[in-house]
């Protein structure tokens, strides 16, 4: 949060970071220099700081593995458990995980086998990035939101966006990124897109809110 392409650029023209480990070294001072973006400097290191807690599984992703989307890092993730077996895995290890085929399996072993890639996984890690599942955060919890294909679209105030798709596939549901008719209903927060919004009502798309999802769908007091 609070680190768009634009500031990313901005601090590599100024020799702040070289890739995005160096991300988790950066100081307030450093992005402060001048005197004049001490609250927003404060706000991105804060930002970068609470990124450490994302699941492993959007770890996988945000590494940039080529042909590595969302789904594929979800899976491997799950299966391989941590990234040391992910990143050991041989092209047939990896082709045993539904819906990974060759040119997937060779693209990640590739990967893992480029030496500065290997050097800012591990430097990742040295800073605290999550890199292993959540066995506990892992574990089906119900099976309320089975069948159904949930759209997670804004801001939320009560718990991050990745913890609301957590919280969907614990309870058997499905996480998708394009609203359509199969679309089941749309988990929405503040500041929710309105082309997504203009979507769901051409299709008629149910919207629920945050605090109608935790109590009457999921029931999170009972959890």
């Amino acid at each position: 949060d609070s680190l768009g392409p634009e500031t990313v650029d901005d601090y590599y023209e100024e020799g702040l970071i070289h890739d995005v480990a160096d991300l988790y070294s950066i100081t307030v001072d450093q992005i402060n220099a001048d005197g004049t973006r001490n609250k927003s400097a404060r706000k991105i290191v804060s930002a970068i700081e609470k990124s450490k807690a994302v699941p492993f599984e959007r770890v996988v992703f945000a590494l940039g593995i080529r042909m590595v989307g969302e789904t594929t890092a979800r899976l491997l993730a799950r299966h391989f458990g941590d990234i040391d077996s992910l990143g050991r895995a041989t092209v047939e290890q990896l082709m045993e995980v539904d819906g990974v085929g060759e040119a997937i399996a060779v693209s990640v072993v590739s990967y893992f086998q480029n030496a500065k890639n290997r050097e800012i996984v591990s430097r990742l890690a040295s800073y605290g990035v999550r890199m292993s599942v959540d066995k506990e955060a892992g574990e089906a919890a119900g099976d309320e939101l089975a069948g159904m294909n949930v759209v997670v679209s804004g801001v939320f105030s009560r718990h991050s966006r990745d913890e609301y798709k957590l919280m969907i596939e614990r309870h058997g549901g499905k996480n998708v990124s394009a609203i359509s008719g199969k679309t089941t209903f749309i988990l929405a927060g503040d500041n929710m897109g309105p082309s997504k919004l203009q979507k769901a009502q051409k299709l008629g798309v149910k919207i629920v809110g945050e605090d109608e999802f935790l109590t009457s769908y999921i029931n999170e007091d009972k959890e």
